[in-house]
């Protein structure tokens, strides 16, 4: 009987190592995507409270950037359409003032005199279109006389 001899290719010693390769690169790829995805939803979204009075001194660098401004409603100052759901008011802190303007549902907690943070942006003309309205609530409640 005649042997037959297969060849066969040398094993390659490099396949491990091969492996170990392209799963760090795979998972390098990964981790760059996530933080990729996190840095640019952290810049879109993040937003600070700022005083008016800080606002106003620097509104030409948060011009068309979406900002929290917190402040007092001043009394008098508020007009409501309630057939357009607008409403505008003046925000304060101190001597410094704003003009808002809301379109939307008023929070039930809100009225002249209280402290609310408006969240938005501010047009070329000076006013402040609010797209969202927060009251803040007193850090102590106490009973009505």
């Amino acid at each position: 009987m005649k042997e037959t001899r297969t060849e066969q290719a040398p094993p390659r010693k490099n396949v491990p190592l091969l492996k170990r390769k392209r799963f760090i690169f795979v998972g390098a790829i990964v981790l760059i995507a996530i933080a990729f995805v996190a840095y640019i939803g952290f810049t879109k979204f993040a937003t600070y409270d700022i005083t008016v009075s800080q606002f106003v001194a620097q509104s030409g660098s948060y011009a068309g950037k979406q900002v929290r401004v917190v402040g007092e409603v001043v009394p008098g100052s508020v007009n409501q359409d309630s057939q357009n759901f607008t409403l505008s008011f003046i925000m304060a802190d101190g001597n410094t003032s704003l003009p808002v303007v809301y379109q939307g549902v008023v929070p039930d907690t809100f009225k002249e005199g209280t402290d609310i943070v408006a969240e938005g942006k501010s047009d070329q003309q000076g006013v402040f279109h609010a797209s969202q309205l927060i009251t803040k609530c007193p850090s102590k409640y106490e009973p009505s006389s």
